[in-house]
């Protein structure tokens, strides 16, 4: 594929798309579109060769029509996991919509789409006596609007990410440097955490082999943590492990409302909580990582190398501490 669009490709995850995507390429003539609406934040990606960052914004249909034009895949990796009713629907539910009649109108086929582990469950369709996740709902409505557009659809639904740059493994690595203690929202949800690159890989490996199309792949690492595990894991790996005690639903639910209200954007939410309900791990019934030919990397693999003291974003918490 000679040109291709990818929608999120600033973001932590995008970030190692790109390095991917232009890597297979191996400068075999690639054109790699990622749109930004603020260039000056993606510095990171100006000195990969192949790379055009183009100022626009996805959500303006006109300006995703004009990205669309003349593309040969798109990848879609817009994603939130807090906010509104409203605001999950603009990007996970709307934003595939306008996506999809981009594509019809300029005859483009080929989507990959990343979606999220738990989408499809009782949880996520509202059933009996389950209490649904605004979040898994609107990623599964968009879901259904990629595949009733009939384009040549591949599905990726990763579990948690992690990787140098990620906001979940270096948050509770920075909490625990902070705090003497960490009380915890949902200790006891299971998680099977995933390696940014392998995730990146596998987005490259759909694009590069038809036979992904029509399929749905569960994105998981080779070993299922309760989050408490995970937090602890995160101090020990950085140098600072704290006590960590699981709150009780009632209390977990008023310390992520707490947290809602917290400037620059909560870092945990009761949505966040009602998502934890539904095991965030592979079922089993769809392909996996695998199935691509990929190992998958364990998180003591990575992530002790990057939270570890004066490495990755860990190297700044000296300064963090200085400046209170």
């Amino acid at each position: 594929m000679s040109r291709i669009l990818l929608l999120g490709g600033t973001g932590f995850v995008g970030r190692a798309v790109c390095g991917k995507l232009v890597e297979a390429a191996g400068g075999a003539g690639q054109t790699l579109i990622v749109p930004t609406r603020h260039p000056a934040r993606a510095k990171h990606l100006q000195p990969l060769p192949s790379l055009q960052l183009v100022r626009a914004d996805v959500h303006d249909e006109a300006q995703l029509h004009r990205l669309v034009q003349g593309a040969d895949a798109v990848v879609n990796l817009v994603a939130i996991l807090h906010g509104s009713d409203a605001a999950f629907r603009h990007v996970h539910v709307e934003l595939p919509r306008k996506l999809a009649a981009a594509c019809l109108a300029a005859n483009v086929r080929r989507v990959v789409h990343v979606s999220a582990l738990g989408v499809g469950t009782a949880a996520t369709a509202g059933a009996a006596g389950a209490e649904p996740s605004r979040y898994l709902r609107s990623k599964a409505a968009g879901e259904a609007v990629l595949r009733a557009a009939g384009l040549d659809l591949t599905i990726l639904r990763p579990s948690v990410i992690f990787g140098e740059h990620d906001r979940f493994l270096n948050l509770f690595a920075t909490l625990q440097a902070v705090f003497p203690v960490v009380p915890l929202g949902g200790a006891d949800a299971r998680f099977q955490p995933v390696w940014v690159q392998d995730v990146a890989s596998a987005i490259v490996r759909c694009l590069a082999d038809a036979g992904t199309i029509g399929q749905t792949f569960e994105c998981a690492g080779p070993s299922v943590y309760t989050l408490r595990q995970i937090v602890e894991g995160a101090g020990r790996w950085s140098g600072h492990p704290r006590p960590v005690f699981g709150l009780p639903d009632a209390l977990a639910r008023a310390q992520a409302q707490l947290m809602e209200w917290l400037p620059g954007g909560p870092l945990m939410s009761r949505d966040n909580i009602d998502s934890m309900r539904v095991p965030n791990v592979a079922s089993g019934s769809l392909p996996g990582l695998a199935a691509l030919g990929i190992v998958p990397t364990s998180l003591e693999d990575v992530a002790p190398g990057y939270l570890a003291a004066d490495q990755g974003i860990a190297r700044l918490n000296r300064w963090r501490a200085e400046r209170r």
